[in-house]
């Protein structure tokens, strides 16, 4: 498919995505104790992406490679999700990160809609479909559909990065969008532990 390459497995060895590389992943469910992760999505950001379907016995060296590497900053949109996901079922701590969501909710303080369809829309003047967002992504063989909405999770994200980032450092908030971003994967712990729901520092 034009601009969407399909691995099964694993990435190939030498792979580069740059020094920042969006990433999303799909699963069968949003339960992270219960539900298999079985996509992981990726762009350097030039209009391609680079699709894993993993194996679920999650021998992927090349892609927990770049997935750990810390000269390497991951993209995501609502980190806290995929990155528990890769703790859970790759046995991998993805770092370091930067949450496009996280950085819109500190930036786009003037509306309360932050899912990726409208973000996206507004920074980066892209429209978005989300009607395979529930299908099977368990299943060996992905329809034409399922890869262009993997995809297009990812394609956009450099450019979301960009536009937030300037609107974070105009309000005076990038300092602490920063360190909610090293805070993901310790909040991703807590969310496989058993406090996922549970607001630790709150007085009650």
């Amino acid at each position: 498919m034009n601009g969407i390459t399909l691995h099964k497995g694993d990435l190939p060895a030498g792979i580069d995505f740059g020094p920042v590389v969006a990433v999303d992943t799909e699963a069968m469910g949003l339960n992270l104790l219960r539900d298999n992760l079985t996509l992981v999505q990726l762009s350097s950001g030039d209009g391609t992406a680079h699709l894993v379907q993993l194996d679920r016995n999650y021998d992927c060296p090349n892609l927990k490679k770049i997935l750990t590497d810390p000269k390497v900053l991951k993209l995501f949109h609502f980190a806290r999700f995929d990155v528990a996901m890769m703790k859970r079922w790759m046995g991998i701590d993805c770092a370091p990160i930067w949450c496009t969501k996280i950085a819109s909710k500190l930036a786009r303080t003037y509306t309360d809609r932050h899912g990726l369809k409208d973000v996206a829309r507004e920074i980066a003047g892209a429209d978005m479909s989300k009607a395979q967002q529930s299908s099977d992504w368990g299943s060996s063989e992905l329809s034409d559909a399922q890869l262009q909405y993997a995809a297009s999770d990812v394609l956009y994200l450099h450019k979301i990065k960009d536009g937030l980032e300037a609107m974070l450092k105009r309000e005076g908030r990038l300092e602490l969008a920063e360190a909610c971003f090293a805070f993901l994967p310790i909040r991703a712990t807590l969310d496989l532990s058993g406090w996922g729901e549970t607001d630790i520092f709150a007085h009650s």
